[in-house]
């Protein structure tokens, strides 16, 4: 008997309850990007399925493919991720990533570099060593790079000087020089604000976190990106309205 069932690595981002017993789940996949799957009587208390069909779990999916969605079969869970559950604040940075992720990526569309950012940082914030604000600030700017719309900081969006790059805008996308920033609305950022955008943008994926920030950096770097996604992206995040109750002191 031939079996017909793919076998998709890949993380949960979502679970939603459907008729008595099953969940809908949207999960993103190495090999088919964002897909949709049906866990069938995944709710109920004995099903083989219960613990594999909730957010964060990561591992091997096996899956049968029909015209229009995918059905769960079996699981191999390689990481819950149950240590975000013993911090609420924690698990909401989490879900963030993950409905960020659901945001961006496209069903069907493979994103294998998203599936590993969203990996690495789920790992960043169950580490002691890391300030969730940082992993956030991290996860968001690279995210936008995989995306293609990340701001450009290597040279100013002007004349194209890499002398003097102290100005971020906003509106324009890039850093900009001393001369170039008349007339439009900029923000005055530090060197190492910019040296650390510099390396979140062009490093990998494994490389990411890898250095800790002072507060006065981190609170410039995170208030930046949170004003770029803001003007850029225009999507409201049901997951920061908690997050977001950090206020940012820093200064245009």
């Amino acid at each position: 008997m031939i079996n017909n069932n793919l076998v998709l690595k890949g993380i949960v981002l979502s679970a939603m309850p459907v008729g008595d017993y099953d969940k809908r789940l949207s999960i993103l996949t190495r090999e088919r990007g964002k897909i949709v799957a049906f866990a069938k009587g995944a709710r109920r208390p004995n099903n083989q399925l219960v613990a594999a069909a909730n957010p964060f779990c990561f591992g091997e999916f096996e899956l049968y493919q029909g015209k229009n969605a995918y059905t769960l079969s079996k699981a191999n869970i390689q990481n819950y991720f149950r240590d975000l559950a013993n911090d609420i604040s924690t698990a909401y940075y989490g879900f963030y990533f993950l409905e960020f992720a659901s945001y961006f990526c496209q069903e069907n569309v493979e994103n294998l570099e998203f599936l590993k950012l969203i990996y690495q940082s789920l790992r960043a914030l169950e580490s002691p060593r890391f300030d969730n604000k940082l992993v956030k600030a991290i996860f968001e700017l690279k995210a936008l790079t995989i995306e293609g719309i990340a701001p450009m900081m290597f040279h100013c969006i002007g004349c194209h000087t890499t002398e003097k790059l102290n100005y971020f805008s906003i509106e324009r996308s890039g850093i900009v020089c001393q001369k170039c920033k008349k007339d439009i609305h900029v923000y005055k950022i530090s060197d190492a604000t910019r040296y650390t955008m510099q390396y979140i943008i062009s490093q990998r994926i494994e490389k990411l976190y890898t250095f800790k920030l002072t507060d006065e950096i981190l609170s410039e770097l995170s208030y930046i990106i949170k004003k770029f996604i803001d003007y850029h992206i225009q999507h409201r995040f049901k997951s920061l309205e908690i997050i977001e109750q950090d206020v940012y002191n820093y200064k245009s």
